[in-house]
């Protein structure tokens, strides 16, 4: 089995920060791409966020400059830091990660449970 578990959600004013972490866990044998997206209501998922094995990044124009994403490839950890927070950014965020589990010879998606982020104008 495999899990990731999001924390670090929570109420902020526009104009603050919030810093989101994200822990794979289980029977592992590598983690390839890690990414966060969110989920506003009514809208669809989008991705906010990813970043590759090697420690290369994209990001949502919309998060350009104010988020950063990282990772810890030792604890199969991605991380993501907010700044400059708005009104628009609340929303549901998870965590994804392309995983190979043991016994197995290709990638496959996982997600979190979601973090809700709160942004108060």
């Amino acid at each position: 089995q495999v899990q990731l578990v999001e924390s670090g959600g929570g109420l902020v004013q526009a104009g603050g920060s919030l810093r989101l972490t994200c822990a794979a866990s289980g029977s592992i044998v590598s983690v390839n791409d890690m990414g966060w997206y969110r989920q506003a209501p009514g809208k669809q998922r989008e991705l906010v966020a990813v970043i590759s094995r090697g420690g290369i990044s994209n990001y949502a124009d919309s998060v350009k400059g104010r988020f950063t994403i990282s990772r810890d490839n030792a604890k199969n950890m991605v991380f993501l830091q907010m700044n400059s927070l708005k009104p628009e950014d609340a929303a549901v965020y998870y965590c994804n990660a392309q995983i190979r589990r043991l016994g197995t010879f290709s990638y496959s998606p996982y997600w979190g449970q979601g973090t809700q982020v709160t942004v108060s104008s």
